[in-house]
């Protein structure tokens, strides 16, 4: 490199920079443009308060230095994204909370698990007026395939054999 390109290269560095902005920590951020075998490229660093310390760094601030952001994260946006991060601790916090007390319900009670019934078809049935009682009646009957439909019974013992048994139909007296 000669003389007048590193001369010109040394000062463009301490007159060309421009800040861009500061993040909570009190890093400064700057920018400059420079060319580098005749292309323009946008050079970014940060300056650090104090000690260096590249942990201190927000993400929006990374994301810009390597470039993966066009533009520097302005200070709206770092309020709001502040903002965000707070409620989700509060929220980890009231989840933690909600866990412990879940945990220590248990630890005292056994949970039950409660089987949840089937469709009531009767009702649904019902919304049709065209139907008269015996044919809601058959159809609540017909839903349930382990009711004998003559007897209104369920099986004690699993019923059927050859072509008409059904598996899954027995159901255990209650």
């Amino acid at each position: 490199m000669s003389k007048p390109k590193l001369l010109s290269r040394i000062m463009s560095i301490f007159s060309s920079k421009n800040q861009v902005g500061i993040d909570k920590a009190g890093n400064r951020y700057f920018t400059r443009t420079e060319e580098i075998d005749g292309v323009m490229k946008e050079k970014r660093w940060v300056i650090y308060k104090g000690e260096r310390d590249p942990t201190a760094v927000p993400v929006e601030w990374i994301c810009w230095l390597n470039g993966q952001r066009k533009k520097a994260p302005t200070p709206e946006e770092l309020m709001e994204l502040e903002a965000r991060r707070e409620r989700v601790k509060q929220n980890i916090e009231l989840l933690k909370k909600k866990e412990e007390e879940e945990r220590s319900y248990g630890a005292g009670q056994s949970k039950v698990i409660k089987k949840l019934d089937s469709p009531d078809l009767r009702s649904f049935m019902k919304q049709f007026p065209d139907l008269s009682p015996d044919q809601i009646q058959g159809a609540d009957d017909a839903a349930d395939p382990s009711v004998n439909t003559k007897t209104k019974e369920r099986p004690s013992e699993p019923t059927g054999s050859g072509a008409t048994f059904q598996p899954g139909t027995w159901q255990p007296p209650s």
